[in-house]
């Protein structure tokens, strides 16, 4: 029996990393009670993408520098982050609708990659590990947004 020699390992783990953004966005749905008080209100937490010790957030030092505005319109308010955080959760935990497989088949988008065996690891490794950043950054917004409710209806931390 094969076992994991450290936590660091399993703190750095795939299905750690979808346990840490469930809980935060579950944390952020029993903390926002008024999803209607975030329309209109931006998210702006540029200045809170410093990474945290658990490494949710933030530049993940592997990259260009770029914030997460590839995963969420800087013009977005926080009730947009809102739900979309949530459709996120959802579909971790109840798998994507098969619908939009459907859509892209009938729009001519080719759903098979064709690769080498060899690439295969490769291509592995690349997803996972593009996976676990946008499952850290997506935590974070989470956190931020929990964060940010607290602000807006004065209820500190």
């Amino acid at each position: 029996v094969m076992q994991i020699p450290d936590s660091y390992n399993q703190k750095n783990s795939l299905f750690n990393a979808m346990n840490r953004f469930i809980g935060a966005v579950n944390n952020m749905d029993q903390t926002v009670m008024l999803p209607s008080l975030l329309r209109d209100v931006p998210l702006d937490d540029r200045d809170d993408l410093k990474p945290t010790e658990n490494g949710d957030g933030g530049d993940d030092g592997g990259g260009t520098g770029s914030t997460d505005s590839a995963y969420f319109q800087p013009d977005a308010d926080m009730y947009s982050s809102y739900i979309l955080l949530k459709s996120i959760r959802n579909d971790i935990e109840w798998g994507v609708v098969q619908g939009e497989e459907l859509r892209k088949e009938k729009a001519g988008v080719a759903s098979v990659v064709v690769a080498e065996e060899d690439d295969l690891e490769k291509q592995f490794h690349f997803h996972l590990n593009g996976l676990h950043v946008v499952l850290s950054k997506l935590t974070h917004k989470a956190n931020t947004l929990t964060n940010r409710y607290k602000e807006e209806i004065g209820c500190g931390n």
